[in-house]
């Protein structure tokens, strides 16, 4: 890609220059993605356009008022896609590199088909920094100028596991009131991209400690200081940064760990962990995500019943609600939206489904998985990190143990035939109608799910079985009905 595009720019004359992001991981790494950032002296919009047009592109304007354009160039079955992102500068380079927001992103490479570190213009000591393991910002304007750059600068520590230098971490501090001042997608954005690293929980605690955290889930702040129950080691807002901690680990496989290990885990897991689910990321970082929001409404529910235990009725779906309504504003898609909703919904339910010491029964499960749906995986994995963020340094293994193999066992039983909602029915809505003379209505749907919690509690096999259930619960309703009659008259 590099030699292509240097050919495109030295057959049109013009100078460019590799800056960026991608220059800073070529130096570190010498396995950059396939990002690259480009500047041109010129019209960038204009030569931004050729370039997609020669290399069979599509051209997306980034930044209108800078006149930033992306050229998104298609993978193919031999190769990766590409992003070009392609901004003009007038005068020298070294100029436009010290407008720049940090030293690691402020140098540049001539664009010629072989890259050489002998060329490298670093004007503000990038390099040095990037041997520190420093991110440190260009001048005391940085964040003034560009206050998504207070998000970008956790990001960028977090995601090179460097240091913050000291006078940048002042800056960032006192200009983090800025931060409202971004747009929602761009906050989001750099939200989830710091969300989905390993090691979230620390970045995510570097965010509060700027101040910034407060200003993108203001409603977590209420949780600092707020008492849990004796099985809870941490407060509210403890507990919640180590869930998502723990949601981290539980999703990652065993790790030849004595805790881990316990987790139910096989390349299944690892592949469904993996799929996309919202706004260009997983599902192990929406797990996070619901992880940060399964007890925010715990505040506003904390109460003592008459035994003078802590109590927080109703806290899971008052969390969802706070949750959608959040994300929403952060402009998160609806798919992840509810799906974060929901787990957080749900997230005490495989704990809720024990009776006692005995397992959740196959009917449970059944219902469980039907009324959870697509992310009932990821609430039994929720429901694992919300046991450790409760026990911490207390927790005991032979009950952690027991624990996970409950929820493994939840599992197995809910993505096993025949009681997986998605395997076939014994009989359909076409059967009953047509076995027993039915118009359409309500009893129906009614009837087929007693048909297949039965058969998910193992109590029927075959559709002859399914039938003779189906005419008893018929009966049953029919004579509910004829009671309501007959009391109402």
């Amino acid at each position: 890609m590099i030699k292509e595009l240097a050919a495109f720019c030295s057959s049109r004359g013009v100078d460019a220059y590799l800056v960026g992001g991608f220059v800073r991981d070529w130096l570190i790494s010498a396995k950059p993605g396939h990002d690259i950032d480009i500047a041109v002296a010129g019209d960038a919009e204009a030569i931004g356009g050729e370039m997609a047009k020669e290399l069979g592109g599509t051209l997306v304007p980034l930044s209108p008022a800078r006149g930033v354009v992306r050229v998104a160039l298609p993978g193919d079955n031999d190769g990766p896609s590409w992003n070009i992102d392609v901004d003009g500068y007038s005068g020298r380079i070294e100029d436009d590199l010290a407008r720049r927001d940090f030293s690691i992103n402020a140098m540049a490479v001539p664009l010629t088909e072989t890259l050489e570190p002998s060329e490298l213009i670093d004007p503000q000591g990038g390099r040095a920094d990037l041997a520190r393991k420093t991110v440190r910002a260009l001048g005391p304007t940085v964040f003034q100028d560009d206050p998504g750059r207070l998000m970008r600068a956790v990001r960028l520590a977090g995601q090179l596991q460097f240091r913050i230098e000291p006078g940048t971490s002042k800056s960032i501090a006192a200009a983090a009131k800025l931060l409202g001042d971004v747009s929602p997608e761009r906050i989001r954005e750099e939200f989830l991209n710091i969300l989905s690293l390993d090691g979230a929980k620390g970045q995510l605690e570097v965010l509060d400690h700027f101040g910034l955290f407060g200003q993108i889930i203001p409603e977590l702040q209420a949780g600092k200081g707020v008492d849990q129950p004796r099985m809870h080691y941490w407060d509210v807002w403890g507990h919640t940064l180590h869930t998502v901690e723990f949601a981290e680990l539980v999703t990652k496989g065993h790790q030849n760990s004595p805790i881990y290990s316990c987790v139910p885990w096989t390349q299944d897991s690892e592949a469904h962990f993996e799929q996309h689910a919202t706004d260009g990321h997983n599902r192990r970082t929406l797990i996070k995500l619901a992880a940060l929001f399964h007890d925010v409404a715990k505040p506003q529910t904390k109460f003592l019943d008459e035994t003078g235990r802590t109590r927080f009725f109703g806290h899971s779906e008052q969390g969802a609600e706070v949750a959608t309504e959040r994300l929403g504003h952060l402009r998160v898609s609806s798919r992840g939206i509810e799906m974060v909703a929901k787990m957080v919904e749900q997230h005490l339910r495989p704990t809720n489904m024990k009776d006692g010491d005995e397992w959740p029964s196959d009917r449970a499960i059944f219902r469980y998985f039907r009324d959870v749906g697509d992310v009932a995986i990821d609430t039994l994995y929720l429901c694992l990190a919300d046991y450790l963020g409760a026990k911490g340094p207390e927790l005991v293994h032979d009950e952690w143990l027991n624990h996970a193999r409950m929820v493994g066992h939840i599992l197995h039983v809910g993505t096993s035939d025949p009681v997986s909602p998605t395997s076939e029915r014994l009989i359909t809505g076409h059967d009953l109608i047509t076995h027993f003379n039915l118009q359409p209505g309500p009893e129906i749907g009614a009837v087929l799910e007693r048909v297949e919690e039965a058969r998910a509690a193992g109590e029927i096999e075959t559709k002859e079985q399914a039938l003779e259930m189906a005419s008893n619960a018929l009966k049953f309703l029919a004579d509910q009905l004829d009671t309501r009659r007959n009391g109402s008259d």
